[in-house]
C-alpha cells in the first residue's frame, strides 16, 4: 500500500493538465504562493552566463547564433523584469569560474543542485525536471504499469543508471533486462524484444519523433519524479548572498508560467512533450 502511495504522488507532483486531450506542462510554482520582486533598480541588469553545447537547452544554431530552451528562458526572464540582459558562452568548466570571479551574475547551464553545490551557490526555483518515463509499442495492447501488473513483462533499461536503480527499488519483481546503451534499450521495445522500456523522459520524446523510432512506440503512464534516482532539476544559479537577484529571477519565472510564456517555451522546444 505504501508503495502504490508513492508511485502516485510520484506522478502527480508538479504537473498541470492544460486540456484533456492537450500535453501536461510541467510546473513547479504554486498558484497561491505570491513572489515578491525585490526592491526597484536592485537589479540593474542580469549577465547570465552559458555554454553552447547542450542542445535543445543552449547550443548555436546553423547560422552559429546562441539559442535554446535556456538562452530564451534567459532572455524572457530580462524582459519580465524590463533589465538589461547579457548572455556569455563559456566552456562548461569555465562557467562557475565566471561567477567566481565577478564577470557573471548567473548561471543557466543545468549545474546540478546538490549539496556540495550549495556551499557555493544559491539557486532559483526549479523550472524543470528530468522524469523517467516507459514507452510502449503502440500495437501491443494496454499495459498496468503497476508493479503489481507489470509481473511477468520484461523492461528494457539502460545498466547502471539511475532508471536501472529506480526500477530495482520500486519495482524489484519486475523482470528487468539490462542493455548497454540507450539506443540499445529502445530498439529492445521497438522490435517487442521487451514489453516496454524505463528511461530518460527528455532523450524518449525526441526518440518518439525520430526516423529510428519509425512511430513504433509511445509514451505510457505519467512521469515519475523522484529525486533521490533523477536529480533536483534545472535552476538558475547564482552567488551566495545575491538575494534581490534570486528574487527578481524567482518573480519572473512565476509570472513567466503564468502569463503562459513558460508554456509557449516549452512546447517550442520539446513538441513532444516528456511529461
Amino acid at each position: 500500500m505504501i508503495l502504490k502511495v508513492v508511485l502516485i504522488l510520484h506522478l502527480a507532483f508538479g504537473l498541470v493538465a492544460q486540456a484533456a486531450a492537450g500535453p501536461d506542462i510541467p510546473s513547479y510554482w504554486d498558484p497561491k504562493r505570491r513572489v515578491e520582486r525585490p526592491p526597484a533598480g536592485s537589479v540593474p541588469a542580469i549577465r547570465f552566463v552559458t555554454t553552447d553545447s547542450f542542445p535543445p537547452f543552449n547550443f548555436l544554431d546553423s547560422d552559429g547564433r546562441l539559442t535554446g530552451f535556456n538562452v530564451d528562458l534567459a532572455r524572457a526572464i530580462c524582459d519580465e523584469l524590463a533589465v538589461r540582459c547579457t548572455i556569455q558562452v563559456r566552456e562548461w568548466d569555465d562557467t562557475l569560474n565566471a561567477l567566481r570571479e565577478g564577470n557573471a551574475d548567473a548561471i543557466i547551464a543545468g549545474i546540478a543542485i546538490t549539496s556540495a553545490a550549495r556551499e557555493e551557490l544559491d539557486f532559483s526555483d526549479v523550472y524543470l525536471r528530468w522524469p523517467g518515463r516507459f514507452v510502449v509499442r503502440r500495437d501491443g495492447g494496454p499495459i498496468d504499469l503497476s508493479p503489481e501488473g507489470l509481473k511477468g513483462k520484461t523492461l528494457a533499461v539502460v545498466a547502471r543508471t539511475a532508471h536501472e536503480a529506480y526500477l530495482a527499488a520500486f519495482f524489484p519483481e519486475v523482470g528487468r533486462k539490462l542493455y548497454p546503451t540507450p539506443e540499445a534499450a529502445r530498439e529492445a521495445v521497438k522490435s517487442g524484444e521487451a514489453d516496454a522500456h524505463f528511461g530518460d523522459g527528455m532523450q524518449l520524446s525526441f526518440w518518439l519523433q525520430s526516423e529510428a523510432a519509425g512511430n513504433c512506440c509511445t509514451f505510457a503512464g505519467g512521469p515519475y519524479l523522484e529525486s533521490r534516482f533523477f536529480g533536483e532539476g534545472l535552476a538558475v544559479a547564482v552567488p551566495r548572498a545575491s538575494q534581490d537577484l534570486k528574487q527578481g529571477i524567482n518573480a519572473a519565472l512565476a509570472a513567466l508560467y503564468e502569463k503562459g510564456v513558460f508554456t509557449e517555451l516549452y512546447l517550442r522546444y520539446f513538441p513532444v512533450g516528456f511529461y
